[in-house]
Order: structure tokens, then C-alpha cells, then sequence
């Protein structure tokens, strides 16, 4: 049977931002019929990545077949008052045909400022000087401010560097990025009210735990409660399929305590959000690298999971929420750090550490907080078409 159907060849760059890549697009570049949300660009990207793929490789398309490389951006020309570009992040599902739009990326933020340098959405003018160039981010996803520094020479953003972030193998140059008013919605980053719940959990019973929503939403319990160290790298989460199971039931029966859902059988349909994490007291451990954290190296142990995996470093997002719930007092964050009320702190994750900053004050009996901050670094790996068959949607 001969077939006629050809390729769709779309403008589009593959990028690193901090520990996660992705696919990123000119909304323009888009066909038609994706510049709209809807289930035309759903299976568009889809195919791009390769998803759904039985076989979690991922061998027929773009994706790294994990939650960290499974990724797309579409950044277009701000339509908001006061900012340079808009930001649009689909977290793809590897084995289901799913696109989740629930929420940000914050390793991938850092590199929304590259690629609209590389992608000319930043006027000429603004490029002439070498030196630092501020680009304010409208999130889409999340209705959110990102600031992010870039060093520009010679009209293009200068990407080598000595900034070394671990989780990535090379060093790069250093994207302080700024998330502005991370709490979600009118502020009240505590859906319950509460620095901390009482959350029952089939199979797990009742846990303590902090349902923040700044960043992302991500439900903090004690990594002893569950019976962790906090110390755990990917093998001994992800090769568990029992752990596992007991992670999604915590994440779905969190979901429906901070009203993110109306039913349990809808956390299936929200995969992206909201996050779990757990905590623990500083505490040396190997990294996945080899390198030996020790205790004095850090304030806290966390680790995090995303689309229903142990994450192999920490999402940006899940690190804003760490930052901004380590800054109120009580939290199960901010008590595993040691309490107090830091403007910083510096995390062990899986792969290494991480330092964020955020400043939480208390107003008319609510916590706010202004921003959240951290440094990432970006690259761009690959320029020029995506090949990918058109969807029949």
C-alpha cells in the first residue's frame, strides 16, 4: 500500500533549561490550526515527543522518555501590559495521550529568555549593548511573573559559563530567574489555612503534611512518616512499583484536600499537578554523581516526585515551593530546616544541592510572599525543523 501523507517541518529548538529539556516553539511557527489550544496541538506535540510509547523510549520521537525530557514550550510576543514574552509549558505524558497544562516548569523558565533572544521576540534595540538584559515572563499556565537575567554579547545570550548546577554534566553561564508572587492565586499560598494538615492516606493512614501552592502545588510530608530517609536517589523510589502506588494515592488524596480536584478519580487526568515531596533533617549521603553531600553542606534533605516518578535532581517549580514553605514558620519544610524564619536555604536532592531564596511576611493573617529566587543556567542543543507526521484531529 503506497501512502502519499507527508511530514509537517516545523522551526522549532531543543533546549536544556537547568535539570530538564524540551522542545521549544515559536507560537507563530505553529500550524494554524496549533496556534489554539485544543486536541490538535495536544496530538501535534504528542507526536513530536513520541507519546504515547509502550515501550517508555520514546525512539520515534523527540522526548527522553522521563518527566524531565519530556517537555515543550511555546513562547510567543507578550499580549500582557509590561512584558516581553508569553510562556506556555506542556508537560507530555510518556505512555498516555495526554498533555498536562496545569502547570510551570521552572527548570525550563530559565531558558524562555534565550530562546526569545535566539527566536527574535526580543526587539533588536535591547540587543545592541553587551551586558545584562532583563525579560519579563508572563507564565500562561499559571497566570504568573518570572523575571530572568540573561548576559547578552554581541546580540546573542552569552550561554557558556562557570555556573555549575548539579544535576547537569557541564557548566554553563548563571540565569538568575525571579518568580514573582508565587503563591497561587489571591496569595493565600495555604489552600487549608493550615502550615500543616492532617492528611488520611489509604494504605498509608494519617500523615502530617504541608499543602503549599506557590510555584507549583506540592503536598510536603516527613520522609519518616512514610518511612524514607530522605536520603533516597531514583533506584530505590522508582524500581518499587508497591512505593510508587503509595506515592500517587498520597498525591491524589492530597489533591482532593487542597480542592485542586472535586473527586479522587480525577488525579488520573492531573498528572503534572500537584507534586509530593518529602523531608528530612540534614543528612550526608551519596549523590547520584558520587559526590558525598555532607549534613553541614545543607539545611534539609528533600526529594520530589513528578509524573509519578522519584525526580532524578529537583523541578524549579517544586524548588520555589520548598523556598517559599521553608520561610514560614511551622512548616514541615521549615521545621525539617531547622526552624526560624530563613530568607534562603540550601536543599540535598538526588543529585547534589540547591540554594533558593524567599522571604515570607505575614499580612492581615495571611503569608505572602514577594518572589522566590534561584539561579539556573540554559543551552541550546539543537536548531533548525521538527519532522512529524500531521495529526488527523
Amino acid at each position: 500500500m503506497t501512502h502519499t501523507a507527508k511530514q509537517l517541518r516545523i522551526p522549532a529548538t531543543y533546549m536544556r533549561g537547568g535539570t530538564s529539556k524540551g522542545v521549544f516553539f515559536n507560537l507563530a511557527d505553529l500550524p494554524e490550526k496549533a496556534q489554539q489550544p485544543g486536541q490538535y496541538r495536544d496530538a501535534l506535540l504528542l507526536r513530536v515527543i513520541g507519546s504515547p510509547d509502550p515501550y517508555a523510549k520514546h525512539t520515534d520521537g523527540m522526548g527522553g522518555a522521563t518527566s524531565s525530557t519530556s517537555k515543550t514550550v511555546i513562547v510567543s510576543k507578550s499580549s500582557q501590559r509590561d512584558h516581553d514574552v508569553d510562556y506556555l509549558f506542556g508537560q507530555v505524558a510518556i505512555d498516555k495521550a495526554f498533555v498536562d497544562w496545569s502547570g510551570n516548569c521552572g527548570n525550563l523558565s530559565a531558558a524562555v529568555a534565550p530562546f526569545a533572544v535566539h527566536a527574535g521576540l526580543i526587539d533588536k534595540d535591547r540587543l545592541s549593548q553587551d551586558g545584562m538584559l532583563t525579560v519579563k515572563i508572563w507564565q500562561v499556565n499559571i497566570q504568573k511573573t518570572i523575571i530572568a537575567h540573561v548576559q547578552i554579547q554581541d546580540g546573542q545570550v552569552q550561554e557558556l559559563g562557570d555556573f555549575e548546577l548539579d544535576g547537569v554534566t557541564f557548566p554553563a553561564a548563571e540565569i538568575p530567574v525571579e518568580f514573582m508572587h508565587p503563591a497561587d492565586g489571591e496569595g493565600d499560598m495555604f489552600p487549608t489555612g493550615n502550615v500543616q494538615d492532617e492528611l488520611e492516606v489509604p494504605g498509608l493512614g494519617t500523615l502530617k503534611a504541608t499543602l503549599i501552592n506557590a510555584g507549583i502545588p506540592t503536598i510536603f510530608v516527613n520522609a519518616k512518616d512514610i518511612g524514607y530517609t530522605g536520603t533516597e536517589l531514583q533506584d530505590d523510589i522508582n524500581s518499587n512499583s508497591d512505593a510508587l502506588t503509595k506515592f500517587e494515592t498520597l498525591r491524589a488524596y492530597g489533591a482532593l484536600k487542597m480542592g485542586l480536584i472535586a473527586d479522587i478519580s480525577e488525579a488520573a487526568g492531573r498528572q503534572h499537578t500537584p507534586k509530593v515531596a518529602f523531608v528530612a533533617p540534614p543528612t550526608p549521603y551519596l549523590s547520584s554523581s558520587g559526590k558525598q553531600v555532607e549534613a553541614s553542606d545543607i539545611d534539609l534533605c528533600v526529594r520530589a516526585l513528578s509524573m509519578g516518578k522519584l525526580h532524578h535532581a529537583m523541578m524549579g517549580t517544586a524548588a520555589v515551593a520548598i523556598g517559599t514553605a521553608a520561610a514560614v514558620p511551622g512548616t514541615l519544610v521549615n521545621l525539617a530546616a531547622g526552624g526560624g524564619q530563613p530568607e534562603t536555604v540550601n536543599f540535598g536532592h538526588p543529585s547534589g544541592t540547591l540554594r533558593v531564596g524567599a522571604k515570607a511576611v505575614l499580612e492581615n493573617g495571611k503569608w505572602q510572599v514577594e518572589k522566590a529566587i534561584m539561579s539556573r543556567s540554559a543551552r541550546i542543543l539543537m536548531e533548525g525543523w521538527v519532522r512529524v507526521p500531521a495529526p488527523k484531529a
